[in-house]
């Protein structure tokens, strides 16, 4: 029970820092809601981009299936939240980096900024949070069928008479004992 509680708090704090992070600078004061989605797999390029086609998109994505892997409780798509939001922050990296050189983080406000930083803790949150989930667990095996005692679909049978009885109409009459039983 625990396990589950902390494990879907940290998954929800991973998400919202995840949704959030676009948000916040990513790299020299520029926002990461101005990058287009496109320019990550083209390269990044100086136009900006609508909040609904920007790299929100990925990690708004990230967060729904978290949502559903925590009502689902299913420690996979948790899992599969985080890889994709370390994998979205990763290839922005990647092509930042090819557009400017390197990367870099100083004081100054230039280089990685904070968002940066927050998608990628939320990525690793979730990936912890995935290892904290305890998880579905699997459903107990039917129990056998007693032989024993009947179900409802069978037919009732009588109870097991020996051949040699007689029947109901023959059966000598009932003879009270002659005595208190011996012990």
């Amino acid at each position: 029970m625990v396990r589950n509680v902390l494990g879907s708090i940290l998954a929800l704090a991973g998400a919202t820092a995840a949704v959030w992070s676009p948000f916040r600078a990513w790299y020299g004061g520029r926002h990461g809601s101005t990058y287009r989605i496109d320019d990550l797999f083209s390269g990044i390029s100086a136009t900006k981009a609508q909040v609904a086609g920007s790299i929100l998109l990925p990690f708004a994505f990230a967060a729904l299936v978290t949502l559903v892997g925590l009502i689902l409780r299913s420690r996979i798509l948790v899992a599969v939240a985080g890889l994709i939001t370390l994998g979205f922050a990763v290839l922005w990296m990647v092509r930042q980096g090819q557009v400017t050189g390197s990367l870099s983080v100083d004081s100054s406000g230039n280089g990685l900024g904070q968002g940066v930083a927050m998608a990628l803790g939320g990525g690793l949150a979730l990936l912890l949070a995935a290892g904290l989930l305890p998880g579905r667990r699997a459903a107990e095996p039917e129990p056998r069928p007693r032989f024993d005692v009947p179900t409802p679909d069978t037919p009732y049978e009588a109870p097991y008479e020996p051949r040699h009885a007689l029947p109901a109409d023959e059966q000598p009459p009932y003879e009270p004992p002659d005595g208190p039983p011996r012990a």
